[in-house]
């Protein structure tokens, strides 16, 4: 365990979100709730709001896009060995200067990596998800079977990391409905998906299985039942209503593709409960507690 030589290697920042949002809080109880592994160090990345709670501002958006960069600075220097942010109000960061959709992205970037996705895990369904923050309507003229391959791929490293024991098990949804009914109801899982997942048998048929396309009114059902490790979705909201649905309180973002671990809690900033006492932290413990099994993975 070499790896754990340098201080470091066990340290986790922690971004403190927006500090007009519930962040700060979640992040505390995070702290107190004593579910977290005393092997670790946690470092809180961010200032404490003084204005008060509730109301986003100008410096609050400055200072959720500053602590972001110091976060991104602190792991590229190996000062941290993995990132949880806290949540942000996208719409509030881009309007001063954050020019990114998300936290998924600009952690990327900052890592000069292209090849990354997004990925949420809680309870018994993890998804990861071919194509993200973009319109709806836009979905079907993006989907492109490199695409599924790539983030297919990334999602078996992940799985392999967590389940070194056995092959991963993972089903790709389709994206029509009754995964296009042979084409009647569309050709995408005939063109684009199953060319895909046959890419995806050759080149890692070695460690994992890949079920699909099926129809996504079933396969997360099966997925959360324990038949498959993780679903390959195809859009965003494929992939994340059936994930909150089913573990809310403690799914966990993970952008797959970095050098180092980056978690987050699967909430949004919250203000309208903002010091009010109800927020709860089971996400922000569960994105934690990931980070520090997937620090401990890679170094083994």
């Amino acid at each position: 365990m070499a790896f754990f030589s340098n201080p470091a290697g066990r340290v986790i920042g922690i971004t403190l979100g927006d500090t007009a949002g519930i962040g700060p809080e979640v992040i505390a109880g995070a702290l107190a709730s004593g579910k977290l592994d005393d092997r670790f160090t946690y470092r809180l990345i961010g200032k404490p709001r003084e204005a008060p709670l509730g109301k986003p501002d100008t410096q609050s958006a400055i200072g959720a896009r500053e602590a972001l960069e110091e976060a991104a600075r602190l792991a590229r220097d190996g000062e941290i060995a993995a990132v949880v942010t806290g949540p942000v109000s996208k719409a509030r960061m881009q309007a001063v200067g954050f020019h990114f959709p998300g936290q998924t992205e600009f952690f990327a970037a900052r890592c000069g990596v292209e090849n990354f996705a997004m990925l949420l895990t809680g309870g018994t369904l993890t998804v990861a998800l071919v194509t993200a923050h973009i319109p709806l309507r836009d979905v079907a003229d993006s989907l492109r079977s490199e695409e599924i391959v790539r983030v297919g791929s990334l999602l078996v490293d992940f799985l392999r990391l967590r389940y070194k024991n056995r092959p991963a098990r993972i089903a790709v949804a389709g994206l029509n409905p009754h995964a296009g009914e042979s084409g009647a109801l569309g050709s995408e899982e005939i063109e684009i998906i199953a060319p895909a997942i046959d890419q995806l048998k050759a080149a890692r048929g070695d460690q994992a299985t890949f079920t699909g396309p099926i129809s996504p009114d079933t396969v997360f059902h099966r997925a959360a039942g324990g038949e498959f490790d993780a679903v390959l979705c195809m859009y965003h909201d494929q992939g994340l209503i059936p994930l909150k649905l089913h573990a809310f309180d403690e799914g966990v973002n993970v952008t797959i593709g970095l050098p180092y671990p980056r978690t987050s809690p699967d909430h949004g900033t919250a203000f309208e409960i903002a010091g009010k006492a109800i927020a709860r932290p089971e996400s922000t413990i569960a994105a934690i507690r990931l980070a520090c099994e997937l620090v401990e993975k890679r170094a083994e």
